[in-house]
């Protein structure tokens, strides 16, 4: 059974993915916190994947994200359709599944589905708007180069979840600050089953 690697870039996303319920895994897991940003993402995965015991892992990108769309708010969740980066598109696997897992395991929250866009640094206003132009939903610094990192090492399943912390109508002042994030916090504390759900259905063999 190929393990699954969660990678997320801040230890508060670390902390809430690490304190979920655990007891549904259908094979090894582990929680990679990558530091912020994409260079510091594929530092962080590149060298977590070349470990013999994760060499063929499944991967998802986790953590919190900015909304793009008007009337997402905090604790929203987006399933990402693709990831998008300067170094291209990657293609997501499971997103059909993972938005019924999800929409089991967090009852009552609006999951978003789409491309996600990357970034180097945080955006604001105008950025916002032509990201939100061009068709992406939602945007972060870590998903794109996190995804791409892992395709590029091998062929494996990779998505990306997030839950939204920062929207249009909901700005933070800095990344860091989690600002009624206490209900993103719960959020991503609860997507684990859904994560082991989708790990599972990877595992099963294709007619």
């Amino acid at each position: 059974m190929p393990p699954l690697v969660i990678a997320c870039a801040l230890g508060i996303e670390k902390l809430a993915l690490r304190s979920g319920d655990r007891g549904t895994a259908p094979a090894p897991v582990t929680v990679v916190r990558t530091g912020m940003g994409p260079a510091q993402a594929r530092r962080a995965v590149s060298r977590a994947l070349e470990r013999e015991a994760w060499r063929d892992a499944a991967v998802i990108a986790s953590g919190f994200c900015a909304g793009l769309a008007p009337g997402m708010h905090p604790g929203d969740l987006i399933v990402a359709e693709e990831t998008r980066g300067p170094d291209g598109v990657t293609p997501c696997v499971g997103t059909e599944l993972l938005v019924k897992a999800l929409t089991r395991a967090v009852p009552g929250r609006t999951v978003h589905t789409g491309p996600l866009t990357g970034s180097d640094h945080v955006v604001r206003g105008p950025e916002r708007a032509a990201l939100r132009a061009g068709g992406a939903i939602a945007v972060d610094m870590e998903s794109a180069a996190t995804l791409r990192t892992a395709t590029a090492t091998g062929p494996r399943p990779v998505a990306a979840v997030r839950v939204v912390v920062d929207a249009p109508e909901h700005e933070l002042v800095r990344i860091g600050t989690v600002r009624g994030g206490i209900s993103a916090f719960r959020v991503l504390r609860a997507v684990l089953p859904a994560f082991f759900e989708w790990h599972r259905s990877l595992l099963l063999p294709r007619r």
